[in-house]
């Protein structure tokens, strides 16, 4: 039997931090940002996809923010998408620069 220490090895661990998942989150918004205004692009066809685009954007946004800032979020997301014409509101971009730079500074 060897009774040589063999050396523990300690593989680095993805903590989540929150710088990277800040970033994370503001390239995902962009994208779905993007997605949503996609639709405005198409005339007349454009609008009905927002029907299906709505509800999908509005959960997303639900459960890439969490608390408060995803329910409101998701609510004004729904709505944005829904009404004719609103599709150049950023909503996922505005939600991210609420939660991690205005909110941030008022706290």
């Amino acid at each position: 039997m060897d009774n040589t220490i063999e050396p523990e090895i300690i593989e680095p661990t993805f903590d989540g931090s929150s710088d990277t998942k800040k970033y994370r989150l503001l390239v995902l918004s962009l994208l779905f940002d993007a997605i949503g205004m996609l639709s405005f692009s198409i005339p007349l066809i454009g609008e009905f996809t927002d029907v299906i685009w709505a509800p999908i954007s509005a959960l997303l946004i639900y459960k890439m923010f969490k608390g408060a800032e995803g329910r409101i979020g998701g609510m004004i997301s729904f709505f944005e998408e829904i009404i004719p014409g609103l599709d150049l509101i950023p909503t996922f971009t505005l939600t991210w620069i609420y939660k991690y730079v205005i909110k941030k500074e008022n706290s």
